[in-house]
């Protein structure tokens, strides 16, 4: 393995960094004055003592929590004509005994955003509240929300569709001892999994977000993504995924020199096309290329030094110089369309919180459990990405009037 390079950086916070101190504010909630009783000096007492001053001390601080409980009556009337009509229930009370939305957004906040197991969710939802809900309740929870949010896992599909640059990627997971495979389609702005048993194209067509889309789709290369179904919209490789094989080539050809050439102008280019977005400007032409041409040399030098073996297998190196020499337009994409990201990391970042889950709360024991998760913490993912508060929109979602994002984003 390649030893990982020192930042040099010291641990904690960086200079320049976001601070979050706590600061004095000027509209404090709540007010208490205190007045001396007697002098600290002479021991005199201090009534009509001319006022020298004041100083203030603040204490920021949550209050004790406890659930309260509130009874709707309602009220039944009869009429002279003999009907009885009965007063309407207001939004989200619908049972004779039931626990609110706010204690049912937390519940999804903890287990889904949280990672927190449903076992010491529990826990802590009584020693915060007082309220003792059951496990059983807990995981009832999680789907009836998940089934409230699909019109709006919808209108983020749809509008991934429309968008002019994607993101997807994919990833096992195990639920109850199965393999399955976690797809994400993703940008800055929004969100979507689907879990499949298949990691193929089986998978992306049943979740429909690429099937005839017309933009940019960023991935890591993989065959998958090759299908005629796929073939309307353009395809740019991560330069992460090409980045980490080019150095593996480097490692097992010690003696030939195109792959740090070709590291050398790829990552040229890379920071050519940050500071073009900086400025706001396009990549210099004679540079492009330059670095273009460069890197197209490294490659053609390494498939001169690495010729074809007899048969259909072949070397990692080969295999890698052939699809950089192939796809050179989905590899070099980058560069000639500044709105496409070098990397794939927005989806990588996207599929993180599935296995942090597993490696907190272990994994999910039943598809069904798997896909509701899966649709609250989409929601979440692109709750979090318009900064937006978490339990407010998962509060909206519960009371009927979850929250979508605007045409567009």
């Amino acid at each position: 393995r390649r030893e990982q390079r020192r930042s040099g950086r010291k641990p904690g916070k960086q200079p320049g960094g976001q601070g979050f101190a706590l600061r004095r504010t000027e509209a404090p909630d709540r007010v208490v004055d205190h007045v001396p009783a007697a002098c600290e000096g002479c021991g005199a007492g201090l009534a009509g003592a001319k006022d020298a001053g004041i100083l203030a001390r603040q204490i920021t601080d949550i209050p004790a929590t406890s659930a309260s409980t509130t009874e709707h009556r309602l009220h039944r009337l009869r009429c002279s004509c003999g009907h009885v009509s009965t007063a309407t229930a207001p939004a989200g009370v619908d049972r004779p005994v039931q626990y609110g939305p706010n204690l049912r957004a937390l519940v999804c906040y903890l287990v889904v955003f949280q990672h927190i197991p449903v076992e010491r969710a529990q826990t802590l939802i009584c020693d915060l509240t007082g309220t003792r809900p059951s496990t059983g309740w807990i995981s009832s929870v999680i789907g009836q929300v998940a089934d409230l949010l699909q019109g709006s896992t919808q209108s983020v599909k749809d509008q991934l569709k429309a968008g002019p640059v994607l993101h997807c990627d994919e990833t096992g997971l195990n639920i109850a001892g199965v393999s399955w495979w976690l797809h994400v389609a993703c940008t800055q702005k929004l969100t979507a999994y689907h879990l499949h048993r298949s990691r193929g194209r089986v998978a992306v067509d049943e979740f429909d977000v690429l099937p005839g889309y017309h933009g940019t789709v960023v991935h890591d290369g993989l065959s998958v993504y090759d299908g005629p179904k796929y073939a309307t919209a353009r395809h740019a490789w991560c330069g992460a995924h090409l980045t980490r094989e080019l150095h593996a080539a480097k490692e097992n050809v010690p003696g030939q020199d195109w792959p740090a050439a070709a590291l050398q102008a790829y990552h040229a280019l890379n920071n050519a096309a940050h500071h073009a977005r900086d400025h706001d400007a396009a990549i210099d032409p004679g540079e492009l290329d330059t670095l273009t041409v460069n890197f197209t040399q490294a490659v053609l030098v390494g498939l001169a030094q690495n010729p074809r073996r007899p048969g259909r297998e072949q070397s990692k190196t080969r295999n890698l110089l052939e699809r950089l020499h192939t796809h050179h337009d989905r590899v070099l994409l980058f560069s000639q369309d500044l709105n496409v990201p070098f990397t794939n990391n927005q989806a990588e970042r996207d599929v993180r919180p599935a296995k942090t889950q597993i490696k907190i709360s272990g994994s999910h024991r039943s598809e069904t459990g798997a896909k509701a998760w899966l649709t609250i913490r989409g929601h979440i993912s692109t709750l979090r990405k318009h900064q937006h508060n978490v339990l407010d929109g998962l509060r909206d979602a519960i009371l009927g009037n979850p929250w979508q994002p605007a045409t567009g984003h």
